[in-house]
């Protein structure tokens, strides 16, 4: 797949500025598709828009293929009918720059409570749209809802601790709990049907500005997620639920004792039997989101470090080769050439490389990572080639203004090698850095909003590893100076991103 030279940035929508704690999808969403016009982008990057679970983590979700409830906006709740006016007004102090989860995931449910309760009253006459809604995506839609009916009523407890005939999936158990549970099930639909229903409005917008929208898919699923839950065979688990391998990465020059993510493994076994269908299916319902599809960790699909279940750390794993070309000619086969886009950094081998170029997808190249003796040259970019994705750094790295003030004081040479290539030695490093991307070959730039408005590690998204105070970061309206849009539609326009209509020129010669 090629892509149209272009330019974008990337920001989920929690980190956008709202009155209700958490970026959404309402007034702000279009703020901010409007300034990206304006600034001539062509792309909006996300993360993961799935329900987030322990650790708030948009790359560990309860579903791979239902959205956010968080990302609902109460104003468009409003606006349908479904809350009023007083509905809105609350007490709380929500830091503008910051998301307090815990605080708002119960604020935002008790709102969307309100709202289901007045659509069981009244319908607002889009009770055929949610019938419909409900028909066309029953087939991950079911087992989502259930699932987070039973573990709300299981106090929010991991499924293997749930009543035992439901960890099994026992028939009469499901038929009984069904039952028990099915207003609750229809909420979690009625959730669903909301955020698909402002969410494509939202991408419509978008789309009709000119914008398209960049998805992250994580390869892996979560191990507290009805994917698992309810299709224990395709996962390394056994009947109890109990993990048998799981993923992670081998110990480097980051960990000494590798990553231990804890993700359940694909067995890619069963998942073969009928031509790789859940992937097919999840690759087709976020395509009905997003314009092209970022998958997380690609060098997984031609082979994955496989741990045991029970280790400690990530040290014991071995290499497994994975059938990535398979998955991939059968997902070209059913679904025609998708707009995929592989996130390959890390340790990349020949193999990982030719997977990725048998199917011409876009690879990535990273700012952060090219300068200095111990970096990697094929992040220069002289070294680039057209197909690729360039950023400054991404949403596990820490600003590049921050990145650069360390770097000034370590003991490495990646500050001054830094310097030299760019031939800069002014105060302004970040955006030398972005005019460089900019500059390049590379058919797509994408540049982080916090490297755009220059902030420190303030505005760190995410320290891989850790838990707690991560995803958490806002930006404000009042940090976008005047100029901002201006400059970087100038950028747009100078690096032709998109390329600028040519006339012809005909020179006549003098006789």
């Amino acid at each position: 797949m090629s892509l149209d030279r272009s330019a974008g940035i990337l920001l989920h929508p929690t980190s956008l500025p709202g009155r209700f704690g958490i970026g959404d999808l309402g007034t702000e969403a279009y703020n901010f598709i409007d300034f990206l016009t304006a600034a001539g982008q062509k792309i909006w990057q996300v993360l993961p828009l799935g329900p987030t679970g322990y650790g708030d983590s948009p790359y560990q979700c309860f579903s791979a293929f239902a959205g956010n409830p968080n990302l609902i906006s109460p104003e468009r709740l409003r606006d349908n009918g479904f809350l009023t006016v007083d509905d809105l007004n609350h007490n709380f102090s929500f830091d503008p720059h910051c998301v307090d989860f815990g605080t708002v995931i119960n604020y935002k449910k008790e709102l969307l409570k309100k709202a289901y309760t007045n659509f069981k009253t009244h319908k607002h006459g889009i009770e055929e749209l949610f019938l419909e809604f409900c028909e066309s995506s029953k087939e991950w839609l079911d087992d989502y809802s259930f699932f987070m009916a039973a573990k709300s009523f299981h106090n929010d407890k991991t499924w293997i601790y749930w009543d035992k005939g439901l960890v099994r999936r026992e028939k009469k158990a499901m038929a009984e709990w069904k039952e028990k549970l099915a207003d609750d099930i229809n909420y979690h639909k009625f959730v669903q049907f909301i955020f698909f229903r402002q969410w494509k409005e939202l991408k419509n917008y978008a789309n009709e500005k000119g914008l398209k929208i960049i998805g992250d898919m994580p390869i892996f699923i979560a191990y507290d997620s009805a994917d698992l839950w309810a299709k224990k065979k395709l996962y390394t688990v056994d009947e109890e639920g109990h993990l048998k391998t799981v993923a992670g990465v081998p110990p480097d020059y980051f960990s000494a004792t590798g990553q231990l993510w804890g993700n359940p493994l694909y067995r890619w076994d069963e998942m073969e039997k009928d031509d790789f269908k859940w992937w097919r299916q999840r690759l087709a319902n976020m395509l009905e989101l997003v314009d092209l599809i970022r998958i997380d960790h690609f060098r997984g699909f031609e082979a994955y470090w496989e741990i045991p279940g029970n280790a400690e750390n990530a040290i014991q794993g071995r290499w497994v080769k994975a059938p990535g070309e398979k998955l991939f000619s059968s997902i070209k086969k059913h679904l025609g050439k998708l707009p995929i886009i592989a996130e390959d950094l890390g340790v990349i081998t020949n193999e990982v490389e030719a997977l990725r170029d048998k199917f011409e997808f876009p690879g990535l190249k990273v700012l952060q990572f090219a300068f200095g003796k111990e970096m990697e040259w094929k992040f220069l970019p002289h070294n680039f080639v057209k197909n690729c994705v360039v950023y400054t750094g991404t949403h596990d790295n820490d600003t590049t203004r921050s990145y650069y003030e360390q770097a000034k004081h370590a003991d490495n040479d990646i500050f001054e090698a830094t310097q030299k290539y760019l031939n800069y030695y002014g105060d302004d490093i970040v955006f030398e850095l972005i005019r460089t991307a900019y500059a390049s070959v590379a058919d797509v730039v994408i540049i982080p909003m916090q490297d755009v408005l220059n902030l420190g590690n303030e505005a760190r998204m995410n320290f891989p590893s850790t838990l707690g105070g991560n995803w958490s970061w806002r930006f404000t309206w009042d940090q976008v100076t005047y100029e901002l849009a201006g400059r970087y539609n100038d950028m747009a326009i100078t690096f032709e991103r998109p390329p600028q209509e040519r006339k012809e020129v005909t020179i006549e010669s003098e006789d």
